[in-house]
């Protein structure tokens, strides 16, 4: 059993959402302890001139204002830290991943936190833990040349630690939806067994 999964889903549709459907199967199959839910079809906000001078300022050196600006983005890399697992249902929109999605990695991709830099390159912070990706898409085969929402999630992933990312892909729904759905359904089996 695992013992804490945080639930991210990254779809703007709250009803009627493949991701949203397979996502909820995986966190119910993996039967957690604690779940820690996110949903980002309530939009996180964009990088600004403050929090970044707020991020790369010091800790100790930060106002109360700039410990303000970054209490958001500490929740968020706190939600990553406390998880042992992490399930994300991932739409691709228009080839990538959606806007909500891109402005989380931005809050939680943080030098100093979740990466550190050193003479060897980066190094991600955020090791010993899973992903799987619950992905969807109309006509975008996952892990097509024309796919730069999963490689890209993989990438940032690994880049804070995380290289545990398995894929359930419910890729091209607009051809074959019932193929697509089959296939992701197996998938989640396989992971869950």
């Amino acid at each position: 059993m695992t013992q804490t999964v945080l639930h991210i889903d990254a779809s703007a549709r709250r009803q009627g959402s493949t991701t949203r459907e397979l996502s909820g199967d995986i966190v119910r199959r993996l039967t957690p302890a604690r779940i820690i839910r996110r949903d980002l079809s309530t939009p996180l906000p964009l990088l600004t001139e403050a929090w970044v001078n707020a991020n790369f300022t010091p800790a100790d050196s930060r106002t109360e204002e700039q410990r303000k600006t970054l209490a958001l983005s500490d929740q968020l890399v706190q939600e990553l830290k406390d998880a042992d697992t992490i399930v994300i249902g991932l739409p691709i929109y228009n080839f990538s991943v959606p806007a909500a999605f891109k402005a989380w990695i931005d809050l939680v991709a943080r030098a100093g936190v979740t990466f550190a830099y050193s003479e060897n390159g980066p190094k991600g912070l955020l090791t010993g833990k899973r992903v799987i990706l619950a992905v969807a898409s109309g006509g975008t085969q996952v892990d097509s040349d024309i796919d730069f929402a999963t490689g890209y999630v993989r990438h940032v992933l690994g880049f804070i630690g995380i290289t545990d990312v398995s894929v359930v892909a419910a890729d091209r729904m607009a051809v074959d939806p019932e193929a697509a759905l089959t296939a992701a359904r197996t998938k989640i089996g396989q992971l869950a067994a």
